[in-house]
């Protein structure tokens, strides 16, 4: 009898782990669709849908454009990774991560080089009165972040693969400012850094909630990443303004 017992709740204790690597699966799977929707909404006049908007004008320069591509291959990659974990097809998923790693580098230099173009042909008007050189500092800051964040992930991929894919997540959102600064809804638009940086801290902290509820703890490194994602959006804007800064941003696009 006590043997039964005993298989009893090992079979139960085996349920409930499966269980629970399924609702895992489905967070990081509703996770990673929501990332490329989101982007796909705000680039939707300025670059997916550009061609149906002819008041936008001309397409961009062929390094923006560059960059573009890059970035549209990254944001359907996070999905389908995380789709290819949900199945269960982890050797190709390690596999194409692999690529994802060259990808990654292609993203920071791409990126690199359009934001320090970009000053050069901006004005404070374009970026809601914020002068080029001050601004300069929130594309620059994404990147040190993705680096980290990414970085991070791929530091922990053999050793955890939980703390992996919330280091994943929190790359993805890392890059929503960018999407969220051009949804096309002026009404939210209008709410300037209270729309464009709320809705990732919002979503950082529904996240990190959702997990802790769900784990039944707290995991370190998400909390970590979680707090220093939200923290370097205010202070992004503060550094931007200082001195330093702008002695250093000065010397990066000379």
């Amino acid at each position: 009898m006590a043997v039964s017992q005993e298989v009893i709740g090992n079979r139960a204790g085996i349920a409930e782990r499966a269980a629970a690597r399924t609702r895992e699966h489905k967070f990081f799977l509703i996770a990673a669709i929501m990332f490329p929707a989101i982007v796909i909404i705000g680039f939707s006049k300025n670059y997916f849908f550009r061609p149906f908007f002819p008041e936008m004008g001309p397409l961009y320069s062929d390094l923006v454009r560059v960059h573009a591509v890059i970035m549209t291959a990254w944001i359907l990659l996070f999905p389908t990774q995380a789709w290819l974990v949900s199945s269960k097809r982890v050797n190709l998923h390690m596999k194409l991560g692999l690529a994802g790693i060259g990808l990654a580098v292609l993203v920071v230099v791409s990126g690199y080089l359009v934001s320090i173009g970009a000053v050069a042909h901006q004005t404070a008007a374009d970026r809601g009165g914020i002068p080029p050189l001050v601004f300069l500092v929130v594309p620059i800051a994404d990147l040190v972040l993705f680096v980290v964040f990414f970085g991070g992930a791929i530091y922990l991929r053999k050793s955890s693969s939980a703390d992996h894919k919330r280091m994943m997540i929190l790359s993805a959102l890392n890059f929503l400012p960018p999407a969220t600064a051009r949804f096309p809804v002026p009404a939210l638009l209008a709410l300037g850094p209270i729309w464009i940086f709320g809705v990732p801290i919002v979503l950082t902290i529904a996240a990190l909630a959702y997990d802790t509820w769900r784990s039944r703890k707290v995991n370190k490194v998400f909390l970590a990443g979680s707090l220093l994602l939200i923290v370097s959006f205010p202070a992004r804007m503060w550094i931007g303004g200082t001195e330093a800064w702008l002695r250093f941003a000065e010397w990066l696009t000379q």
